[in-house]
C-alpha cells in the first residue's frame, strides 16, 4: 500500500470516528492533510464525514491547483491560512463540535484565550485558542483572520460556527480538536458553579515542561 493510500484512508478512518461520536454531523467539518510532495488531500465540499470516499477526497498539488477527485470544501481558505503560516502544519481539522459552539455564545468569553484552564491537556495540545467573530460560511476573509495570528496559534474557534486546530499530522490535529471539545464541554457542564481552575502557576509549568506554544 502507498504512502498516499494510507493518509487517504486515515483520513476518512479518523473522519468517520468523530462523526460516529457526535463531533460533527451531517456534512458539515472538514479535514486536509499534507502529502509528502507537498500536496494536499481533502474532503470534498458538501460531503459528510460518515462517508468520505478515500478515492474521491480531493487531490491538490503543491501549488493549490486540483488535479484529482472532487471539488474541495468552500473552507479552503481556512486550511490554506495554516498552512501557509504554520510551518509544522501537517494537517487541518474543521468541526461544527457543539459544546464548542455554545461556549462561544457565551458572553463573558475571553477572546485572547478561549479555553478556561480546566485540565493539563487542553493547554499541552492546544496552547491558547483564539476566538474569531463570526463570518458567513465560506468567506475568504476567515483565512486572513487567520493570517493576521501569523502563525502564533496551532486553533482558533469561529463564533457561533466551530473549532478549526492545525496539527503535525492528521491524527495530531483530530486529537487536539477533540481536546477542545471536551474542554468546551467541560466548561459547560459547569458553568455558573465556580470550578476550580488550574492557578497560573500551573499554567506557567505545563507551558515549560511540555514546550507548549503560548502566544502571550
Amino acid at each position: 500500500m502507498s504512502e498516499n493510500t494510507k493518509l487517504r484512508e486515515q483520513i476518512c478512518l479518523l473522519a468517520k470516528s468523530m462523526f460516529d461520536r457526535g463531533l460533527t454531523g451531517g456534512s458539515t467539518g472538514n479535514i486536509s492533510a499534507r502529502t509528502s510532495d507537498g500536496g494536499l488531500f481533502v474532503s470534498p465540499t458538501g460531503t459528510s464525514f460518515g462517508s468520505l470516499d478515500p478515492g474521491r477526497l480531493s487531490h491538490l498539488d503543491a501549488q493549490g491547483t486540483l488535479i484529482g477527485g472532487d471539488k474541495p470544501t468552500k473552507e479552503m481558505p481556512l486550511h490554506s491560512a495554516f498552512y501557509d503560516t504554520r510551518s509544522t502544519a501537517g494537517a487541518v481539522v474543521h468541526l461544527h463540535s457543539c459544546h464548542s459552539v455554545a461556549l462561544s455564545l457565551m458572553p463573558d468569553i475571553n477572546e485572547d484565550n478561549f479555553l478556561p484552564p480546566l485540565t493539563p491537556y487542553g493547554i499541552i495540545k492546544l496552547g491558547k485558542v483564539k476566538l474569531l467573530p463570526f463570518f458567513l460560511p465560506g468567506d475568504p476573509a476567515m483565512g486572513e483572520a487567520v493570517r493576521g495570528l501569523a502563525g502564533k496559534r496551532s486553533a482558533v474557534m469561529l463564533a457561533n460556527h466551530g473549532p478549526v486546530v492545525a496539527g503535525k499530522d492528521v491524527e495530531a490535529a483530530c486529537s487536539a480538536i477533540e481536546e477542545l471539545e471536551d474542554t468546551a464541554r467541560l466548561a459547560m457542564m459547569t458553568r455558573g458553579m465556580n470550578p476550580r481552575t488550574l492557578t497560573t502557576t500551573d499554567v506557567h509549568a505545563l507551558v515549560m515542561k511540555f514546550n507548549v506554544e503560548w502566544d502571550v
